[in-house]
């Protein structure tokens, strides 16, 4: 199955991807690797103090709608994911906040549902203390790709 029909399967559909919002590209393609620069979500707020664990998982899970979007943008399809590589998610929180593995699960869980054991992967969840333009979080991806 295309994970084009997978996303139609789950309900997803997905945004066109970001344009860049300062000097940098949205992604680099080296090797069989692609680099997905970090995605911010439109939720803004502190984890702990204005947000619930909760409300940062759907955060994290519209950082990896923006992923995948950009990753499509440089593939052409997403059925060329070989494998989801690496996460690494922010998250904008106060410091008695320690639930950044919970928040970023939105975006990993995005991950295998899509990809299913290709969208298994090594990742990092952690603490900022302010993320751009005040939002909550913000996920970067690393894509092996055929």
């Amino acid at each position: 199955m295309s994970i084009e029909t997978k996303l139609a399967e789950l309900g997803i559909t997905l945004p066109d991807a970001p344009a860049p919002a300062a000097n940098y590209v949205p992604y680099v393609m080296t090797g069989n690797l692609l680099f997905v620069s970090g995605q911010i979500s439109p939720a803004k707020g502190r984890l702990g103090a204005d947000l619930a664990v909760e409300e940062g998982a759907e955060a994290a899970r519209a950082c990896g709608l923006a992923l995948l979007a950009q990753a499509r943008a440089a593939l052409g399809s997403l059925d060329r994911v070989a494998r989801v590589v690496k996460l690494t998610g922010f998250v904008n929180s106060t410091p008695e906040f320690t639930d950044q593995p919970e928040v970023i699960n939105g975006c990993s869980d995005l991950m295998v549902e899509v990809f299913a054991d290709k969208g298994r992967h090594a990742r990092a969840a952690v603490s900022a203390a302010a993320l751009p333009r005040g939002v909550a979080v913000e996920v970067e991806a690393i894509f092996e790709f055929a």
